[in-house]
């Protein structure tokens, strides 16, 4: 069975396929310059990229700035192994798939702090908001032996802001932004270092009139707008060279239109995220340090005039010790997690104490081998006990090839929500996967590129079933599903100095994946079994130039694979120039062709959008 139909969007990501694997080893062959050291938390230890065994993918704020990205899943979603589906425009629910998996099997964390819905299950993704973002990690594969519950598909580090990068001093900045659908952004903050204290706050407001987001018969024709205000916080005192305490925070509140029952109906979401973090981080010798981390997130959804609410509270208590034993790295964690959810009538708790070991390290002649072992063991207050590991290996066939592979297992206990809502079932238990993975990839100064081939299977996969196990007459969540996740993605990434008097960014990647219902084989609702972003940009003295090009083929929006949702091609361009030492001015248009597509069924996207902004940043 071809599961590629011959449509547009899937001929020119087979010619894009054929391209980019043909070019990578002309990238390859042109690096000839050096990219500075990037570090990575995969294993909650800093490690330089170079040195991971597992998938991961950086975006720091220079690359979220080019973007011109509107929101966080759209910036993702140009990313290896990850997707995202939408009901309605930026601000409305939103769902994030990782090589294929629910959006609940993703773990996110906002500078160390845990962020997840009891009620939905998984992060709100419509409420991170992009615009208070430094740095992002993305780590692709099941990582439960290193994050507890949650992790089987991969984990998505979100950092804030941080002050005191450039030295001492205060560095302000402000920034005013309009776009189409009467869309206004404007945001301002300051950070700056004075002695051992360091600080960055900023703060954001966008707001816009919208479209109708939902065109059918029997909705209400209205504009579906929304309000966004956020804010972050990061101070940190670094007490001697041994000893920094570090305190964070983010707050962001959405007000959202959105189409309710009926075509009368004009309802609107109220949601609140919040985390609050504070951590020690010690090194008591030259072999030994710790961290000690405490965060608390709040996620509150509320909806009017139909009545809804939810508060979701999540709390956090990490202790991580880390060991230099030779050539090796163990590690040691101990954490506490801690779960609420108000749900009139739920008002539940629950909790999981874990403990996970880690060792690393690298051997042979050039340090050729490398080995990566973690277990991890967590009591659930609710389920008992689990027992997760990760074993990952890496042989350099030279200085820029290595070769790795990996397997794990993960699980991810069933939401208060799916257990104790009308919906839900009480004797439902929790999901589970192992997988594997296989990679070669290529690292030559500013050239990378990777190919990875991976495999999960879920099992006790939670899905909303047929009425009558529970008390609602609508449906039930139950333990019935099983779901197998395939797939091969293709990186590359090369920068190129020198080319008419700036440098050249290029950047792609390929997703072909097949995730499908182990017992039925059809695909999984709203994921498509082939994806290419392609993007570039251009850097001289005075000018950024760039554009980005985003290819998904078709997809489904149920399980039965009768809802049909088509193909789409979406092409962004976006330029930038100062027009003084202290003033730059950007421009981006989206959707160039305009295209009219969606990510959820009923539900409309936006289509060409103009965007125009001014940032003062004094030198």
């Amino acid at each position: 069975m071809n599961a590629f139909p011959h449509s547009r969007p899937a001929r020119v990501l087979s010619s894009l396929s054929l391209g980019l694997l043909g070019a990578f080893p002309a990238l390859a062959q042109s690096a000839s310059s050096q990219l500075g050291e990037i570090f990575v938390t995969a294993t909650r230890v800093p490690q330089p990229l170079t040195q991971v065994l597992a998938d991961v993918t950086v975006i720091e704020r220079d690359q979220i700035e080019r973007s011109g990205a509107r929101a966080l899943a759209d910036l993702l979603a140009r990313q290896p192994g990850l997707e995202f589906a939408r009901n309605g425009g930026p601000a409305a629910a939103t769902s994030l798939f990782t090589r294929g998996a629910e959006t609940r099997h993703t773990a996110v964390y906002v500078d160390g702090v845990r962020v997840d819905s009891q009620a939905t299950g998984g992060a709100p993704w419509e409420m991170l908001p992009l615009a208070q973002i430094e740095r992002i990690e993305v780590l692709r594969g099941p990582a439960a032996s290193v994050y507890g519950s949650d992790a089987m598909a991969g984990v998505v580090q979100i950092f804030t802001r941080k002050g005191g990068e450039d030295g001492q001093g205060v560095a302000p900045f402000a920034g005013i932004g309009l776009s189409t659908y009467r869309t206004a952004r404007v945001e301002a903050g300051v950070s700056g270092k004075s002695g051992a204290l360091d600080y960055a706050v900023s703060a954001a407001r966008e707001t816009s009139r919208g479209f109708n987001a939902r065109p059918v018969a029997g909705q209400n024709p209205d504009l579906d707008g929304h309000q966004n205000t956020s804010a972050t916080a990061n101070v940190g005192l670094q007490l001697n060279q041994n000893h920094r305490v570090e305190a964070t925070l983010l707050s962001n509140r959405l007000k959202t239109q959105y189409d309710g029952f009926g075509a009368a109906v004009d309802d609107r979401s109220f949601s609140r995220l919040q985390t609050l973090g504070l951590s020690w981080k010690a090194r008591w010798s030259e072999r030994y340090r710790t961290q000690v981390s405490v965060g608390e997130s709040t996620v509150r959804y509320e909806t009017a005039p139909s009545p809804y609410q939810t508060d979701t509270r999540l709390q956090n208590l990490t202790w991580l010790n880390e060991w230099q034993l030779g050539a090796g790295l163990a590690t040691a964690t101990l954490e506490r997690r801690d779960d609420h959810l108000v749900n009139n009538p739920i008002d539940r708790s629950r909790h999981q104490d874990g403990v996970a070991l880690g060792y690393g390290l690298s051997f042979g002649a050039g340090q050729a081998h490398s080995l990566q072992a973690n277990l991890r063991h967590d009591r659930d207050s609710e389920f008992g006990s689990h027992a997760t590991g990760s074993l990952a290996y890496g042989y350099r066939l030279t200085p820029n090839w290595r070769l790795t592979a990996s397997v794990g297992n993960a699980f991810r206990a069933p939401t208060l929500y799916q257990r104790f809502s009308e919906y839900g079932l009480a004797n439902l238990v929790p999901e589970k996967s192992r997988g594997v993975e296989a990679g070669l990839a290529y690292v030559d100064g500013p050239t990378r590129g990777s190919l990875v081939a991976y495999r999960s299977r879920v099992s006790e996969l939670i899905g909303f079933g047929a009425p009558g196990t529970c008390v609602s007459a609508f449906g039930c969540y139950e333990n019935t599903g099983r779901a197998t996740l395939q797939g091969l993605t293709l990186s590359g990434a090369q920068r190129l100095t020198q080319v008419a008097g700036g440098a050249l960014n290029l950047r792609g990647s390929l997703d072909w994946q097949r995730p499908e219902d182990a017992a039925t084989g059809k695909l999984l609702a709203r994921r498509a079994p082939r994806r290419a972003s392609l993007g570039m940009d251009w850097q001289g003295s005075a000018w950024t130039l760039g554009g980005d090009l985003l290819l998904v083929s078709h997809r489904f929006d149920d399980a039965a694979n009768v809802n049909r949702l088509g193909g789409y091609g979406l092409l962004g361009l976006y330029a930038s120039t100062r027009l003084a030492r202290d003033w730059e001015v950007l421009a981006r248009i989206d959707n160039l062709a305009d295209k009219k597509y969606q990510l959820a069924r009923t539900f409309a996207q936006p289509g060409r959008v103009f965007y125009a902004g001014l940032r003062w940043a004094p030198r």
